[in-house]
């Protein structure tokens, strides 16, 4: 059985708790990138979206330039260890009704992100690889 690690997303987009909210701004305009992950010393701390930045920065009439990102980002919700079997995983993320969920070791660094649809992808995968049936030998 296969396990977070191997399907997880190995380079998420990060910043230092240190990183202004603007720099969290240019990497959300990438459409791929839909949360940064806030690290101290590659220690999760907390996440920020675009609603995380509309909320606590435009909103309050804070500068992007010199907000921190450790001052606004919100607690994840939840996490997720590498070690967990992906068919678990993808209960976890169906409960909670998640698009991602962070992957923490046990030291609470982010060593990735899961994403449903990737797990999906990659438990179909897994499924054809159990439904094929071995060649006949050639004759």
């Amino acid at each position: 059985m296969s396990l977070v690690r191997d399907a997880m997303l190995t380079q998420p987009g990060q910043l230092p708790a240190t990183a202004f909210a603007q720099a969290a701004g240019e990497l959300l305009q990438r459409p791929e990138v839909r949360a940064v992950y806030v690290t101290d010393d590659g220690r999760l701390v907390g996440v920020v979206t675009r609603k995380t930045l509309v909320r606590e920065v435009v909103a309050t009439g804070r500068d992007p330039r010199s907000t921190p990102l450790g001052e606004i980002a919100e607690e994840p919700h939840y996490t997720i260890g590498p070690d967990v079997q992906l068919d678990e995983a993808f209960r976890f993320l169906e409960s909670e009704d998640a698009e991602r969920v962070p992957v923490v070791d046990e030291h609470h660094r982010l060593v990735g992100v899961l994403s449903r649809s990737v797990l999906q992808r990659r438990l179909a995968e897994d499924e054809e690889e159990e439904d094929e049936e071995p060649l006949p030998p050639a004759a």
